[in-house]
C-alpha cells in the first residue's frame, strides 16, 4: 500500500528502536548531501532523515532541494546530533515530487513577510507560523462541536442563500442570475425579480439566527457554525467579507444564561487548546514576543501570549452595563487628554478603541457589557422595562475588541411586530418568524461568535486575514 505512512509527530514521540518506517513529507532544508530535514505538516518539528553516502546516485541528490516531496523508507534509530531524540536512517528515499528551488519562494534564506505570505496564500500553509495557526483552527473548530454536542445541543445547517437580512443593515452580497447588462424590469423601471431563479431578491447569509430561533422552538438547544458575508467596504485587520460564525439559540434563557453559557464557551476552548496545541501555543508565544519587542514600551502587551490565555480562562469576567461603560470612559484620563477618536456620549454605538481601553485599560480582563440603547441594536433584541434600552450583550476581548454578540430575543409577538415597524422590517415578509411568537412562545435567547476573531485571539495574530486560509475583502478575492 502506497500510503502505509507513519506521519511524522507521531514517530517524534515514538521510542527508537531500529524498526522500519516509512515517512513521506516535504523538505526544508537537505545539508552536506547527507541530512534531510523532512516536514509533513502533523507538527512544525522536522525529522532528520540521514541518507548514506553512496545511498542516492548524483541525479537524485540534485533533485532533492527545499520544497521537493519524499518518501523515505528506513529505521527509526537514536539520533546522534543535538537537539532530536530520534532520525530516521534511510534505506530508500523516493521522490514524489520536484521543486525548483530557484523559483520557489519559500526559502529559508528569505523569511518572507505577512503581507508577502497573503499573496502566497497557496503556498504559506508550509511555513511554520502558518502551520501553528490553521493546526489552532483545526483544534478550535473541534472544539466547538465536542462543547455542544456535550450539552445536547442540536447542530444545525441554515442557509446560505436566504431572503432576509437578519441583521437589517442592509449590508448584503446579491446572489442573482439574471443577467446584468439587460435586467426584465417592472413597469416602473426596478428590477422583476421574479424573473430570477428563486422568484425574489436573495442574498448570501449575513447570520442564521433567525432560522436557528425557529429550530430552538422545538429542539430547545441548537447551534450554528457556517460562512456568513458582510458587503461592508472595511479594509482593516478586524474585517472580513466571508467569515464563519458560531450561534447558538437556546430556548428557556434569559440574558444572565446566555452571558453564563458564553463564558464557559469561551473558557473552554481556550483550555482545549491549551491542552491539545501546547507546542504550537509555545511557537505563536515566542514569535508574538520577538515581534513586540519591535514596539515602543507602551504598545507592548502586559501578558505574553500563553499567560493572557491561562489569565482569561481562569479569571471571572467583568460584568458591566452600556450605561456603566459610557461613565468609564468619560471619565477617563484617555478622554480627557482627547485620545479617542471617535466622541464619547451614551447612545453611541461604542468603536473598537472604546472596547479596547475598557479591557485593556480599565478592567485589564475581558467584560461583557449589556443593556444598550435599543435605537443602535437589532430588531429582535427584548426591550428592558426601562423603555430605552435592550438586553443585549457584547464580550470584549484583549486586542480585539467585540469577540460575542448576542441578545435575549424578544418572545412577546406585539411587542416584537412594534419593534419591526419601528425599524422597518417587512413584518408580512417575515410571518414565518413571527410564528414561533404566536404558537408557544417562550424566553429565548442566543449570541454569536466570530470564529475568526477567536482564532485571531488564541493565537495572537494581529491581522484576521492571517487566519483564515484564503481571506476575501475588499477588492482581493484570490484563490
Amino acid at each position: 500500500m502506497f500510503n502505509k505512512r507513519t506521519k511524522i509527530k507521531a514517530l517524534l514521540a515514538t521510542e527508537p528502536a531500529g524498526q522500519e518506517v516509512t515517512v513521506m513529507g516535504w523538505v526544508r532544508t537537505f545539508r552536506n548531501n547527507q541530512f534531510i530535514a523532512l516536514n509533513d505538516g502533523s507538527t512544525n518539528q522536522n525529522l532528520q532523515v540521514v541518507a548514506a553516502l553512496g545511498l542516492l546516485d548524483d541525479e537524485t541528490l540534485k533533485r532533492i532541494t527545499t520544497g521537493t516531496s519524499l518518501k523515505v523508507v528506513g529505521e527509526l534509530v537514536v539520533s546522534q546530533g543535538k537537539g532530536q531524540k530520534s532520525e530516521v536512517k534511510a534505506v530508500s528515499i523516493e521522490v514524489l515530487g520536484d521543486c525548483d528551488s530557484e523559483q520557489y519562494p519559500l526559502q529559508l534564506k528569505n523569511r518572507p513577510s505577512l503581507e508577502y505570505l497573503r499573496e502566497i496564500a497557496h503556498l504559506r500553509f508550509r511555513t511554520n507560523t502558518f502551520g501553528a495557526v490553521f493546526r489552532i483552527r483545526h483544534s478550535l473548530a473541534f472544539a466547538i462541536h465536542k462543547f455542544f454536542n456535550d450539552k445536547g445541543f442540536i447542530y444545525l445547517h441554515t442557509p446560505v442563500i436566504t431572503a432576509s437580512d437578519a441583521e437589517g443593515a442592509g449590508e448584503m452580497f446579491r446572489v442573482t442570475t439574471l443577467p446584468f447588462d439587460n435586467p426584465p424590469r417592472n413597469d416602473d423601471g426596478s428590477i422583476n425579480f421574479k424573473e430570477d431563479f428563486f422568484g425574489k431578491s436573495t442574498n448570501l447569509t449575513v447570520s442564521g439566527q433567525l432560522e436557528g430561533e425557529l429550530a430552538a422552538m422545538a429542539f430547545s438547544d441548537i447551534y450554528t457554525f457556517g460562512p456568513t458575508f458582510r458587503a461592508e467596504n472595511s479594509n482593516t485587520t478586524r474585517h472580513l467579507a466571508e467569515f464563519w460564525m458560531i450561534e447558538p439559540e437556546m430556548a428557556f434563557y434569559d440574558i444572565e444564561d446566555n452571558m453564563n453559557l458564553a463564558e464557559e464557551f469561551i473558557k473552554y476552548l481556550i483550555g482545549y487548546v491549551m491542552s491539545n496545541n501546547r507546542e504550537d501555543l509555545v511557537f505563536l508565544a515566542q514569535r508574538l514576543a520577538d515581534e513586540e519587542k519591535q514596539l515602543p514600551q507602551d504598545k507592548r502587551s502586559e501578558f505574553g501570549l500563553i499567560e493572557k490565555l491561562i489569565f482569561v480562562q481562569s479569571n471571572a469576567f467583568e460584568r458591566i452595563t452600556y450605561t456603566e461603560a459610557i461613565d468609564i470612559l468619560l471619565n477617563s484620563s484617555h478622554y480627557k487628554k482627547k485620545k479617542f477618536q471617535y466622541e464619547v456620549k451614551w447612545g453611541i454605538d461604542l468603536q473598537s478603541e472604546h472596547e479596547r481601553y475598557l479591557v485593556e485599560k480599565h478592567f485589564k480582563k475581558p467584560v461583557i457589557v449589556t443593556g444598550y440603547p435599543a435605537a443602535i441594536k437589532a430588531f429582535y433584541m427584548r426591550m428592558n422595562d426601562d423603555g430605552k434600552t435592550v438586553a443585549a450583550m457584547d464580550i470584549l476581548a484583549p486586542g480585539i475588541g467585540e469577540i460575542v454578540g448576542g441578545s435575549q430575543r424578544e418572545e412577546r409577538y406585539n411587542n416584537l411586530v412594534e419593534r419591526m415597524e419601528a425599524m422597518h422590517v417587512p413584518v408580512e415578509e417575515m410571518q414565518w418568524y413571527l410564528d414561533t411568537r404566536r404558537f408557544g412562545s417562550v424566553p429565548h435567547a442566543g449570541f454569536g461568535l466570530g470564529f475568526e476573531r477567536m482564532v485571531q485571539f488564541v493565537t495572537g495574530m494581529t491581522n484576521i486575514r492571517d487566519v483564515i486560509p484564503f481571506a476575501r475583502t475588499p477588492k482581493n478575492c484570490e484563490f
